[in-house]
């Protein structure tokens, strides 16, 4: 049978006039375009237009062409949230590079391997991180070009390092430098780095489009309006600061910087400056409401806030509620661009009593408009499991907000991607109306503070203090950073060492974030084949917060 001729293909084809790859480059050169005199940046005393603001982006993609920097090459930054880590956001991929975020908690070791692995050629750092670049520098197999920002806003000195002025180096950029398109929207646009659950971390690629269609998301997952105001109190080095620095060029908004996330700088913020939307975990919700009352300020407007993670209590969902803050939750992992979930709140529920609505606010949700199916899936059949909110199964996503792959990692990729699907790692259920709900984690990570703490790593570390026998590490629900780690420890025969000494061994050999804050001494659970039962572990955190709790109230 001889085919059909489709018609609608006919002279139809692709070409320059109808076809473009997306990116989200573009949303700051039409801010600039449309709204050059709008505010777009707020760091203390400076501040900056949009027309300002592209011209600095395009200087420093034009600082960064003149040194050979290009496609293929990698530019790290290891920033505050400062003005230069959204100029970086534009800068870097308009010369088709790619930004590689650096978590500003890491340890010498980390940064190091992740300046190897990345193939780092410029390095972009705050001269509050000039002790940590300069150890990390000393045991990396590179040597990246650097430049310092010395931000005039802190009162701190330059590092001595053999670093560049960053804004020299923007000085020897042109502000009308023609920066490039991708080839393709296929193409990376940044790198980041997971927490890793066993040995190194691993790299996460984002390409063009997926940027583009989260930034877009963004906007609507939040209620953005045209011109909002958004305060930076979730690092931009976490999945690209969930890609708001997009989202708020598409909404010709205002970002306000903070180098820190204090109490009284947030409701400064959110009053002087009328801040509409913030994100970031609970501990970000926990901070403005137990800040002292003399920090607190009236809001005389609505405020929209977007918390991941594990869902906060319903006490402070109320609290936060009653200062004019609206929360939405939301999930995701850094391989879907952060949040790719949302818990899409429905009207006909505000009618529901608290301990329902409580409920409702505990699940994760459905999937943003930037994601095309999210299941809970069989995960060695990946069919499609009873959506009656029992039936466990693993969280799995597909569509155009997942990462390209782990950068030269196949083998991780390949397994990641099986079966056509993103494989989370994540346990949960789905209910009757479609919302997905997080039981478990497979990958044993803890969530604390918004940033993920790999329980292997944790335990490694206690594994090689020579009084130690066995340990397991585990989530202790804590009200201030969602989960914090608790480690179970026992000893060997004859051996002692206090809880203190074991705190003061891990925070020598991890990051101070990742250690335990809670160590019990014990002979650990096992099954008959010497696996040690973690979920009786998670039962005795569980036990020994809600105590801790108890005590607090009775005091």
């Amino acid at each position: 049978m001889q085919a059909k001729t489709n018609k609608y293909e006919m002279g139809l084809d692709k070409r320059a006039a109808n076809h473009q790859p997306l990116t989200p480059l573009t949303y700051l050169e039409r801010a600039a375009h449309v709204h050059p005199d709008r505010t777009a940046i707020i760091h203390g005393s400076q501040s900056f237009d949009y027309r300002q603001f592209y011209a600095r982006a395009r200087q420093l993609a034009s600082a960064l062409d003149r040194r050979g920097i290009g496609k293929g090459d990698t530019v790290s930054a290891m920033l505050l949230n400062t003005p230069p880590f959204l100029d970086a956001h534009y800068g870097v991929p308009m010369t088709q590079a790619v930004l590689h975020s650096l978590n500003t908690r890491l340890d010498a070791a980390q940064i190091a391997f992740q300046l190897e692995h990345a193939e780092t050629q410029v390095l972009v750092f705050d001269s509050a991180f000039a002790d940590l670049i300069r150890a990390a520098l000393e045991i990396a197999a590179v040597r990246p070009f650097l430049v310092e920002f010395n931000d005039q806003q802190a009162d701190m000195a330059l590092s001595g390092l053999d670093a560049v002025d960053y804004e020299a180096f923007l000085a020897d950029g042109d502000t009308g430098f023609e920066w490039r398109m991708p080839d393709d929207e296929w193409d990376a646009i940044t790198l980041n780095y997971t927490s890793g659950t066993t040995g190194n971390p691993k790299g996460v690629v984002y390409h063009h489009r997926g940027a583009h269609l989260v930034a877009q998301s963004n906007v609507l997952v939040t209620s953005m309006p045209r011109h909002p105001v958004y305060l930076w109190t979730l690092p931009m080095f976490h999945c690209n600061g969930w890609c708001f620095p997009w989202s708020i060029s598409l909404a010709a908004g205002t970002h306000i910087c903070l180098r820190q996330v204090r109490d009284a700088e947030i409701w400064e913020a959110l009053a002087e400056h009328r801040a509409t939307h913030f994100c970031g975990a609970a501990i970000v919700l926990s901070t403005i409401i137990n800040a002292p009352d003399s920090a607190k300020r009236k809001l005389d407007h609505a405020v929209e806030a977007v918390t991941g993670g594990a869902p906060p209590p319903a006490a402070l969902l109320k609290a936060v509620a009653a200062e004019g803050i609206n929360v939405t939750h939301v999930y995701g992992l850094t391989e879907t661009y952060g949040p790719a979930v949302v818990n899409e709140w429905k009207p006909e529920w505000d009618d529901d009593d608290p301990e329902e609505q409580a409920t409702r606010k505990a699940r994760q949700g459905v999937r943003t408009g930037a994601l095309e199916q999210l299941g809970v899936l069989d995960a060695e059949t990946l069919d499609p499991l009873k959506a009656d909110g029992a039936s466990l199964g693993e969280i799995m996503f597909r569509g155009n907000s997942v990462m390209k792959g782990y950068l030269k990692n196949p083998k991780a990729t390949e397994e990641a991607f099986a079966g056509g699907w993103f494989h989370s790692g994540d346990l949960g259920v789905q209910h009757a109306d479609g919302y997905i709900q997080l039981k478990d984690r497979s990958k044993d990570i803890i969530i604390s503070g918004g940033e993920n703490i790999s329980s292997v790593e944790v335990e490694d570390v206690l594994f090689r203090h020579p009084a130690v026998l066995a340990a397991a590490v585990v989530a202790k629900p804590d009200e201030k950073w969602g989960e914090t780690p608790c480690a179970f420890v026992e000893l060997r025969p004859a051996e002692t060492v206090s809880e203190k000494e074991l705190v003061a061994f891990c925070r020598d050999n991890l990051a101070h974030y990742k250690c335990p804050r809670h160590i019990v001494f014990d002979e650990l659970p096992k099954t008959s084949t010497g696996k040690i039962q973690k979920f009786e572990l998670r039962k005795r955190a569980a036990e020994l917060s809600g105590a801790a709790r108890r005590e607090r109230a009775s005091a």
